[in-house]
């Protein structure tokens, strides 16, 4: 069975995608960008601000399913800027502080939706 999952907590998806799709055991999470729910507006304009808003919209979703990111097995990272690796590894290594970490993929990307810094996607396990 799949089950679209939806909150108020993250940015509202404008079709034709989905905050999450809930699948086979698996919380499958579309990319988030740093747009604040709030004010449908990108948060900052720095890649501190961005990732931390990327990672707090992801929390809302996870948490609307009652995981946290212990739960989270795979995670990719698109990055506007390859050299903002270090900073952003740094804002993840607070984010899951668990002892087995997810597997990841970072890249870097040419564009990334309303010129943002970074976009993070993810599944979790339920």
């Amino acid at each position: 069975m799949i089950r679209k999952v939806e909150t108020k907590g993250a940015p509202i998806a404008i079709e034709p995608y989905s905050q999450a799709i809930n699948a086979g055991g698996f919380l499958f999470l579309s990319g988030q960008i740093p747009l604040n729910p709030e004010t449908g507006k990108l948060a900052g304009n720095t890649i501190e601000v961005q990732t931390q808003q990327v990672l707090s919209n992801i929390e809302a979703i996870l948490k609307d399913q009652n995981l946290t990111f212990a739960h989270v097995v795979k995670v990719e990272i698109f990055l506007k800027n390859l050299s903002d690796f270090a900073l952003v590894n740094g804002i993840y290594a607070e984010t899951f502080r668990e002892e087995i970490k997810p597997a990841r993929v970072t890249v870097e990307v040419a564009r990334l939706p309303l010129d943002s810094l970074i976009e993070i996607s993810c599944i979790a396990l339920l």
